[in-house]
């Protein structure tokens, strides 16, 4: 059934990719966390296995609204390691990192996620995307706050 809610169909794809790319950051950005919370050991062992719990709660939670407003714009979601793979700008951990250096990775991950994020705002203001525009200024925020959380543990 055609689509018709006020945005043309080249607008909407261009959305889409963006989105598409920022789902791809989040989902990485959420196997990272939870990879960290298995495996972190050390003297703040307890702080920060349960800050990383959070974190990936959220970012679950984040996976599902992003995959969910491509739906709505009426494309496929993508689902799969191998397209997000394609689509992510955030690296894979290599082997178990010290704790300090888990937290590093995460900010650079957090600042991924709002780079990804900002990268979609001029196909979304060009179609006057607002629910679009709505859900990037709210994962811009959360990101940079957890970013700057985590920062802080490190100086």
């Amino acid at each position: 059934m055609k689509i018709d809610i006020g945005i043309p169909e080249a607008q909407r794809q261009a959305t889409v990719e963006g989105l598409s790319r920022l789902l791809a950051d989040t989902y990485t950005l959420y196997l990272k966390t939870h990879n960290f919370h298995w495996n972190v050991t050390g003297p703040m062992f307890n702080t920060l296995h349960l800050m990383f719990e959070q974190h990936y709660n959220e970012l679950a939670l984040a996976v599902d609204l992003i995959a969910e407003r491509i739906r709505s714009l009426g494309a496929p979601a993508p689902g799969s390691y191998r397209e997000f793979g394609k689509l992510a700008s955030i690296p894979e951990a290599e082997g178990v990192p010290e704790a300090m250096e888990m937290v590093r990775q995460l900010v650079a991950g957090h600042e991924a996620v709002v780079r990804t994020a900002r990268s979609v705002f001029p196909s979304v203001e060009e179609s006057h995307d607002e629910a679009t525009a709505d859900l990037l200024t709210q994962r811009l925020q959360v990101h940079e706050k957890t970013a700057w959380m985590l920062r802080s543990l490190t100086e």
